[in-house]
């Protein structure tokens, strides 16, 4: 798997999460520091490993799918992040009611959740997920290095920047 897209040969940092982890809630602060940090220069890209644990995982990661598709992934993503318990106790409902808020188009979410067309994208990251041995979230892969977050988020924002700075300055 080729991790930097060789077209803009921006390095990638695919992050493995689900919408109903504590852990991925805990890294929200990594992943706004290095978009503030890196901007366009690092492409952040979400990948799907709901859990079997968390019922409402695999719900939320195809509206994270509609959210994309809508414009506003990561928004969606940090705005269900951040109210974990509330997805625990509510579920689908939750789902659509936080795309309402964020002013998308709520009953597309509605649909989607019930027609499954984000479903194969899911399954897709799923699969690649366990191929290359993520087995929590959130667990970070940049340049073909895997950092897992699950166990310990301790010094994982400066390993990646670690890894996107030696990126970057091998480009020029």
């Amino acid at each position: 798997m080729n991790d930097s897209s060789p077209a803009s040969g921006t390095p990638v940092l695919d992050v493995w999460c689900e919408l109903q982890c504590p852990d991925c809630r805990s890294a929200l602060d990594d992943l706004r520091a290095l978009r503030a940090r890196y901007g366009d220069r690092l492409e952040l890209r979400l990948r799907h490993f709901p859990l079997e644990k968390h019922k409402h995982a695999f719900a939320a990661a195809q509206a994270a799918e509609e959210a994309l598709e809508q414009g506003k992934g990561w928004e969606y993503v940090e705005a269900v992040l951040g109210r974990v318990e509330e997805l625990d106790r509510a579920g689908e409902p939750f789902l659509v009611e936080v795309a309402r808020e964020l002013g998308l188009a709520a009953e597309e979410f509605d649909t989607a959740l019930v027609d499954g067309r984000h479903i194969l994208i899911v399954d897709a990251d799923q699969a690649e997920g366990k191929a290359i041995g993520v087995t929590g979230t959130p667990t970070y892969v940049i340049d073909g290095e895997r950092l897992d977050g699950g166990k310990s988020q301790e010094g994982l924002r400066e390993r990646v920047e670690q890894i996107a700075d030696r990126l970057l300055a091998g480009q020029g």
